[in-house]
């Protein structure tokens, strides 16, 4: 048996204020445990679907890297060729959005109308995906079959928690610097619901991890998760995978050189500071909430304090916000850059991980 002290330093240290909240954690965890025993014993329920769906999701709130697994999962689908336009649909909540109901993506919708994660999808993939939000994912996914009947995939964001819906490939994601195995519920921890939940997971994917994090470390890691996780489950390494950055004109040039201003409104935001503090000379960092709405005031605070030659740089969820609030002057004259991200699978993980999607997808429609 592995014992946590072998890789005490990836693990989450409870502080005093997080023990004396665990009696809360321990009712918090009851009340999930209920609600899983109510979809396990089907006493709630459950839609399956007709159409072969994936599910990626977490047990922690927020900052597991679910949206570039969304993207590579399209692109693996994408790239196995053969796969005429709109087979695949993402299909998400929209969290966010002041539009309610199911909505399919369409060039006019923006991060109020949509949702910041699909829009971004929409903008990347959406003559190629379908990109759908709809709260009630049930009800979604029979309106997808309903009035998308060629449809051969659903990738299903965000929906680990979602137990009205049974998909067929349940991914679950884990921060390496905030594994599940040593978090608690909701409110001494990050966790959605017990450690146990990690069961219905036919995979489980570390990601953020460092691109040469050693084989045995991996192993360690895996046999942690095996604890909570079913023993025969595949574990799976990830990083992440930063691209150039690109300007908001949409031009390729110029390109980013001299200090920057970060602007991230994200879960976890210290992955990206930690890789532009590396690549770039970083000036400061304007952190926000996940999925901030910004205004304007809010641009032209960070625009009016930008230094002297000095550019703002953010992620592509918050340039599909910030865009939204320029002038198409501004946008061309403005130095406003996003930088591109997306998951990577490690050395070893990334032709089991091929095998487990072509075992999972392509030879069970």
């Amino acid at each position: 048996m592995l014992q946590k002290g072998n890789i005490t330093k990836l693990l989450v240290k409870p502080t005093a204020i997080n023990r004396l909240l665990l009696p809360l954690s321990g009712l918090y965890g009851l009340v999930t445990d209920l609600r899983n025993w109510l979809f396990n014993n089907q006493l709630k329920e459950v839609y399956r679907a007709s159409i072969r769906t994936v599910s990626v999701g977490n047990l922690t709130v927020g900052g597991t890297g679910k949206t570039p697994m969304v993207e590579f999962l399209i692109k693996w689908y994408l790239n196995k060729g053969g796969a005429d336009a709109y087979q695949a649909v993402t299909l998400s909540r929209g969290y966010g959005r002041k539009t309610s109901g199911f909505r399919v993506a369409g060039p006019d919708d923006t991060a109020t109308t949509l949702g910041d994660e699909p829009l971004q999808v929409y903008r990347k993939f959406g003559r190629q995906v379908r990109v759908c939000v709809g709260e009630r994912r049930a009800d979604a996914i029979q309106t997808i079959e309903r009035i998308y009947p060629n449809t051969r995939l659903i990738i299903l964001d965000d929906a680990f928690q979602h137990r009205a819906v049974q998909p067929d490939v349940n991914l679950l994601l884990t921060d390496y610097a905030r594994l599940f195995v040593a978090d608690h519920p909701f409110p001494a921890g990050r966790l959605r619901e017990r450690r146990q939940g990690a069961r219905r997971a036919d995979a489980v994917i570390v990601t953020k991890c460092p691109v040469a994090l050693p084989a045995t470390e991996q192993h360690r890691i895996a046999g942690l998760i095996r604890q909570y996780a079913r023993p025969d489950v595949p574990v799976f390494f990830a990083g992440l995978a930063y691209q150039r950055p690109v300007p908001f004109s949409g031009s390729t040039s110029p390109a980013l050189t001299g200090p920057v201003v970060l602007v991230s409104g994200l879960a976890n935001a210290d992955p990206l500071d930690e890789y532009v503090r590396t690549e770039y000379t970083l000036l400061s960092h304007r952190r926000y909430a996940d999925h901030y709405a910004y205004t304007r005031a809010d641009l032209e605070r960070v625009m009016a304090e930008l230094p002297a030659g000095a550019s703002v740089l953010t992620t592509e969820k918050d340039w599909v916000k910030l865009d939204a609030l320029l002038t198409p002057a501004e946008r061309a004259q403005w130095p406003l850059y996003y930088l591109p991200v997306g998951t990577q699978l490690l050395d070893g993980s990334d032709r089991q991980f091929d095998q487990f999607l072509n075992e999972q997808i392509l030879k069970n429609p």
